[in-house]
């Protein structure tokens, strides 16, 4: 499920966007000024950040300039939304590294529309049908799985957390992200159920040899990768 952190200091604000997103079948994110916003994104990983300009404290420009600089979070896309309309406003929100800029107001069906459109930009792979990397490829349309073009048996579980592991590739996950991710926050399980379906979906990509792709990392938790 594709993630979405919205910041804005308006509750109603974010409660709209909130619905929106959630219709359109975004996980959502909430923080209320950047200082939360930075606490969440240290156990988070948004793929999209919904950035208000105006915030108590810190700007929205001064953190969206912060994540830009940050090695984490610099491939983040972040969309500004402001009242302020003006073009040299506009300008100033892109020059940040923005990736869009909404002026308020803005009907939530355009504000789903855009978010929709920058990640089709940035992120192609993890809204199109397929998702292919050395060999292995997932289906999103048919929730098949194959390595070099042979079919590969996975349950269920294993299938959510290998797209997971797909889209999102050479990014480490300690299991407790791994589980509001792939089972989401509102499912409790144990920790140690994550080693369990990694090691089922191990097993599966044994057989093609795909299997070094999911890989340990030392106390951290598991990363996929095509690299060593």
């Amino acid at each position: 499920m594709t993630n979405v952190l919205v910041v804005d200091d308006e509750s109603d604000i974010r409660e709209v966007i909130r619905f929106a997103l959630q219709s359109a079948g975004f996980r959502v994110l909430e923080a209320g000024h950047a200082d939360e916003a930075r606490k969440l994104l240290a156990s988070e990983y948004p793929d999209l950040v919904l950035l208000d300009w105006m915030l108590p404290g810190r700007s929205g420009l001064e953190l969206a300039q912060q994540l830009k600089q940050s090695a984490a979070t610099r491939s983040v896309p972040i969309i500004m939304v402001s009242a302020k309309g003006e073009e040299e406003d506009r300008i100033r929100g892109l020059d940040t590294g923005a990736d869009d800029y909404i002026a308020k107001p803005f009907s939530p069906r355009e504000m789903v529309a855009r978010v929709k459109a920058v990640l089709r930009r940035v992120k192609p792979d993890e809204l199109g049908d397929d998702i292919e990397i050395a060999g292995l490829r997932i289906d999103n349309v048919s929730h098949r799985v194959t390595a070099d073009g042979k079919p590969v048996d996975v349950a269920p579980t294993e299938y959510r957390l290998l797209h997971f592991f797909m889209t999102h590739a050479d990014r480490a996950f300690s299991r407790s992200q791994l589980l509001d991710q792939v089972w989401g926050d509102q499912v409790y399980v144990e920790e140690r159920t994550v080693d369990v379906h990694v090691r089922r979906l191990r097993k599966a990509l044994e057989v093609t040899k795909h299997d070094y792709m999911l890989q340990t990392v030392r106390g951290v938790g598991y990363r996929f990768s095509n690299r060593g």
